[in-house]
């Protein structure tokens, strides 16, 4: 039996959930590690008690300064320069709302992604439409954005790329290293989605070349919904234009009454009210508890998962959609539910999210642009491969 590089028995005992569950949705919403759960009921007593204690210094107090600590932490979670480039974010999609409408476009613009990106992602750009910017979706290769294909879709009115670092339905995970360097070489917005795998996968934004990195903090980095985080490069923050403005986004905004509206530099000038310090602590404490397992280890210890529940779940003749090539899949594993129809294929995937449900097996299932359903398995640093094996000793005795 193969073994993750740290201790998985210590893992699992971080997750009161494996005490009943089988549990195989991490790229719906994770469960919370008990390092998370127990510093959010820690903070949830002290908004009760001392409220500002959170936004003052304190030494050896992990609920003092957070602000200060959410940036400086996670700005080295994803390797940025600065830690003024990272600020808290309610939700991914919040955040890519905002970089729709600071882009400074011009009729004619264009936004490329592929044709199989959450839909997070593609509506912001789609209602550009009435600005005459035009949203370029490429055809998904082996399940994702490539290079070639990125290659063929640009031209010189490309000021915007946007990309799943993992794909939510396929599973593809991108090259950023090479994505970013096309990017940046031509002086387009490399703008990356990473709620997928910012927990699961080591980030590198400025090795990547990534200009702004989003990620809820639910799915891959297995803390609260209502909070992620939003990288924003400072040189690319300074071609944004500032529209949405909060109080705390502007230099000097200590002076309440004195209304200046020069902006924060890089992510700060995005800062919009105060978030959630119950949210912000469960983020940090998750991201610690992800890097002391080592992100590099959670990516070889899924990726070996992913591996085996293919192979396992083709030995049962499922068709698999995640890609092939180990290089170019994350944690996610989608198959095609069979059928000699829509009607037939619909029918059969309840029959298969009942039969697994009852086994007490938690995954998801996703429709493809036609409707087709397909079951998507993604497991964490904490499974084992007896559980995600599970899912297809469950289905073959109900294959219709």
């Amino acid at each position: 039996m193969t073994q993750p590089a740290y201790s998985l028995d210590a893992a699992r005992q971080a997750f009161p959930i494996t005490e009943h569950l089988t549990y195989l949705n991490h790229a719906s919403i994770s469960p919370l590690p008990r390092p998370a759960l127990e510093i959010v009921h820690q903070a949830a007593d002290r908004l009760a008690s001392d409220p500002a204690t959170f936004f003052m210094p304190g030494p050896g107090d992990p609920l003092a300064d957070v602000f200060t600590r959410f940036s400086t932490e996670l700005a080295a979670f994803v390797n940025a320069e600065h830690p003024h480039e990272v600020v808290p974010l309610t939700s991914t999609s919040g955040g890519i709302n905002v970089l729709a409408r600071v882009v400074d476009w011009s009729p004619g613009d264009n936004v490329i992604m592929c044709d199989v990106e959450f839909p997070s992602n593609v509506y912001p750009f789609m209602a550009l439409a009435g600005q005459g910017v035009e949203l370029r979706l490429v055809p998904a290769d082996q399940g994702g954005l490539s290079l070639g294909s990125l290659e063929r879709a640009v031209d010189q009115r490309t000021r915007v790329v946007v990309v799943s670092s993992v794909q939510f339905f396929t599973g593809h995970r991108a090259d950023l290293a090479a994505l970013g360097a096309f990017c940046r070489a031509r002086g387009i917005l490399f703008v990356v989605d990473a709620i997928q795998s910012a927990g699961h996968i080591p980030l590198d934004v400025q090795a990547e070349q990534i200009d702004v990195l989003l990620a809820g903090g639910q799915k891959s980095l297995m803390s609260a919904p209502g909070a992620g985080l939003l990288y924003v490069r400072e040189a690319a923050a300074e071609r944004m234009k500032f529209i949405s403005v909060g109080a705390n986004a502007v230099e000097g905004w200590e002076h309440w009454m004195r209304y200046d509206l020069a902006p924060r530099p890089a992510a700060q000038r995005f800062y919009m009210g105060t978030s959630s310090v119950l949210d912000m602590v469960a983020l940090l404490a998750s991201a610690r508890f992800l890097g002391g397992l080592g992100l590099p280890n959670i990516d070889a210890w899924t990726s070996h998962l992913t591996a085996l529940a293919i192979d396992d779940l083709r030995a049962y003749g499922f068709e698999i959609i995640t890609p092939d090539d180990p290089a170019r899949r994350g944690p996610i594993v989608t198959f095609r539910v069979p059928g000699a129809d829509l009607a037939h294929a619909t029918e059969t995937g309840a029959a298969y999210l009942d039969a697994l449900n009852a086994a007490q097996v938690r995954i998801t299932r996703h429709l493809d642009a036609a409707g087709w359903p397909h079951i998507r398995i993604s497991p964490h640093c904490y499974n084992t491969e007896d559980e995600v094996l599970r899912v297809g000793a469950v289905l073959k005795d109900i294959r219709l």
